[in-house]
């Protein structure tokens, strides 16, 4: 079977839109856009953690714990959960309006590294997808292309296009987002593989509470309050010794 019949295939097969079920297909296909293999550079940013480790802010697994709960409660995991949420809900609705929503998610950046992560992993993200999983109807994609992408409404289009369902995309979402830097922190801090698996394990509640919170919110919660997150991004960019871009 060739490359462009299985092409084909994924667009003649439409997944079922549903708010909440998932079936093979769509598991399927969430697996390989969210995984660390995908080739959008993840590996590469930090969020602002590197600056972190170095001032001594994070330095343990319960620091790493408490700091990253922080980013979902209150900072850049909050609002990307709210983000991706109303990105798929306008994406098989209006063009316009996730034109205005990528604006502002862009617009939301605290700081230049926080915008080059998001922008470079949801056009990367864009690029990749395109030619491999490309999708029939909307979102309309040439509305996208040559221009910047924030990187939750890149993916929660692609969800949205291949009808894979709200809640688990969401889901699977911030389990990568929170997956990844915990990668950073095992490297930077530095921690062993099972304490990384420790802490994902914590952190599965916290990452559920997230998804709920932002399956009911609208445009009106945006917002943050993890500030030192937000400088921590910040004091990087001149950072001397960094293993990040972020």
């Amino acid at each position: 079977m060739t490359l462009n019949t299985v092409t084909r295939m994924i667009i003649r097969t439409g997944i079922p839109m549903s708010d909440t079920s998932l079936n093979d297909a769509a598991l399927y296909r969430l697996m390989t856009w969210l995984s660390p293999s995908f080739p959008i550079g993840a590996y590469a940013y930090s969020h602002g953690l590197d600056w972190s480790v170095e001032n001594g802010d994070v330095h343990d697994i319960d620091s790493l714990a408490l700091w990253l709960e922080d980013l979902c409660r209150h900072g850049g995991g909050r609002s990307d959960a709210i983000l991706f949420q109303q990105g798929w809900t306008r994406a098989r609705s209006n063009r316009e309006d996730l034109v205005a929503l990528n604006d502002l998610a862009i617009a939301l950046s605290p700081s230049r590294e926080r915008r080059m992560e998001s922008v470079n992993q949801g056009r990367a993200f864009m690029i990749a997808i395109a030619p491999a999983w490309p999708w029939r109807g909307p979102p309309d994609r040439t509305a996208f292309e040559n221009t910047d992408i924030a990187y939750p409404i890149a993916v929660a289009m692609a969800a949205a296009g291949h009808g894979v369902a709200l809640r688990p995309a969401l889901h699977a979402y911030l389990h990568a987002f929170i997956a990844n830097l915990i990668s950073a922190g095992l490297r930077l801090i530095p921690l062993g593989q099972t304490e990384g698996q420790h802490l994902l394990a914590r952190l599965e509640p916290i990452v559920a509470a997230l998804t709920d919170e932002a399956l009911s919110a609208d445009l009106a919660d945006l917002g943050g309050a993890a500030f030192l997150a937000d400088i921590a991004s910040m004091q990087h960019e001149t950072q001397y010794t960094r293993l990040f871009r972020s």
